[in-house]
């Protein structure tokens, strides 16, 4: 996995200071660590091999730029063949119980995982643990930083300490609420623009059932589209689904009693309860409180030659594209193709990072709020399913020509931004040929009654 490094190397080796152990900080330790660089991670919370820390719940789904990056550093076979729960497409429940599968590739045959994001992280750490080039703080919480200088200062939560750190660059991969990013704020020319939607979600676990298969069919992300609401859910390795009611503030507040809970997923997700069961629907459901749901937008991603924010620090996202983690993974993998190109010159690679990556973290995070609305409302309508079985033809016609838009989000590196254009030269495509018909149609209709008239 290391191979040896010549003198000339070994001169340009610098030291690297990822803040944020979780999955994006411990991708990107792999990478640099790979070229031999020296990788300290700081990470504020406790070592989650050591500790059953909950984190973050929401499950993930593992595509294709996720798995560039992760094949990238050897660690593609171990999640998708040994752990990664293959989906195929989203199975729809509508109120009457009634099941429709919409498949996400049925020309080629692509597919999304589902993993889980507490062993993925567990992975990654002793992954980058491996190279002697590593090493891992934990209950490091970051104070502040001369940005500039590359300078910290970080608290010791175990020892009530403050430790100095020096690195030649810091790499800020500490999520959403990011003190990098904070800190970067304070700087001139630094935009930044945080949303909070007016929807939070609640998680629920949907268990195996009695001869320990799934309670539900294994090879898909299940929804259950309500127009403002919605429920879905993805597998587990252990057989279980972890479900997540998505809903306004607005409705989640009304649900403050367990009659008034039953009396919604009776009327609403009648066959969801039954999978549940009541008593575990309410234990559940009131052992925990909604959480929120942030986007972030932000630019540049970079300070000069010794700051640079990556994954949800730079562009997090609301999780109704699955595309948060992925994003994050190939923020590292584009990182470390600059470093290729600019041979590790981060005088070069950060600004070029910025330039090609922010406006690209802008329009996922703009299409991860599209999303919600098209899995919460507009699966259920018929121009959708039109405009689906329209892709689809097309897609099988032209496949080099014809990428439907989810296609080129989840199973290629198609830039983001291009991924919203393609898809706008789409749109035009099919509404000029819906026209053009129409016309024709008109002229076959009305010239020959007009030719009867003279």
């Amino acid at each position: 996995m290391h191979s040896g490094t010549s003198m000339a190397e070994v001169k340009k080796k610098s030291r690297i200071a990822i803040v944020g152990g979780g999955l994006v900080g411990a991708l990107a330790a792999c990478f640099f660590a790979k070229r031999g660089h020296q990788v300290i991670i700081y990470e504020y919370r406790s070592d989650i091999r050591m500790e059953n820390s909950h984190g973050q719940s929401i499950n993930l789904a593992l595509s294709f730029r996720g798995r560039e990056a992760l094949k990238a550093v050897g660690l593609e076979d171990v999640l998708i063949n040994h752990h990664g729960i293959r989906m195929q497409g989203r199975m729809l429940h509508d109120k009457k119980c009634n099941l429709k599968e919409i498949l996400y590739d049925s020309v080629k045959g692509n597919c999304i995982y589902s993993v889980s994001r507490r062993h993925l992280n567990v992975v990654l750490l002793n992954a980058a643990e491996e190279y002697p080039e590593v090493q891992l703080h934990f209950n490091r919480k970051l104070m502040d930083a001369d940005l500039e200088k590359g300078k910290m200062k970080f608290l010791n939560t175990n020892t009530g300490m403050t430790e100095d750190a020096e690195a030649d660059l810091i790499i800020g991969a500490d999520g959403a609420y990011s003190r990098i990013r904070r800190i970067m704020a304070r700087r001139p020319l630094f935009n930044c623009a945080q949303t909070y939607i007016e929807h939070g979600y609640v998680e629920l676990s949907v268990p195996r059932r009695k001869d320990n298969e799934f309670a539900m069919k294994g090879n898909n992300l299940h929804i259950w589209p309500r127009g403002e609401f919605m429920m879905t859910s993805l597998p587990n390795e252990d057989r279980t689904f972890t479900g997540n009611l998505f809903a306004p503030f607005h409705v989640l507040q009304e649900l403050k009693t367990p009659e008034a809970l039953l009396n919604f997923y009776i009327e609403h997700f009648s066959d969801f309860l039954r999978l549940i069961g009541k008593e575990e629907l309410v234990k559940q459901f009131f052992e925990r409180k909604p959480q929120t749901l942030i986007s972030i937008k932000c630019k540049p991603y970079h300070v000069g030659k010794t700051v640079v924010i990556v994954g949800d620090a730079a562009h997090a996202m609301v999780p109704f594209y699955a595309q948060g983690m992925n994003a994050g993974f190939e923020d590292i993998l584009l990182l470390d193709e600059l470093m290729e190109r600019y041979d590790s010159d981060f005088a070069k690679v950060l600004p070029k990072f910025s330039e090609i990556r922010c406006d690209d973290g802008h329009a996922i995070c703009d299409l991860a709020m599209y999303n919600y609305r098209e899995m919460r409302d507009l699966v259920t309508r018929k121009s959708f399913l039109l405009r689906k079985f329209l892709d689809q033809v097309l897609y099988t016609l032209i496949p080099n020509s014809w990428i439907p838009l989810y296609s080129a989000v989840h199973f290629s590196r198609m830039s983001f931004r291009k991924c919203i254009t393609h898809k706008e030269w789409q749109d035009k495509v099919l509404r000029t040929s819906f026209l053009c018909f129409t016309l024709l149609t008109f002229a076959i209709l009305v010239v020959p009654f007009v030719r009867n008239i003279i």
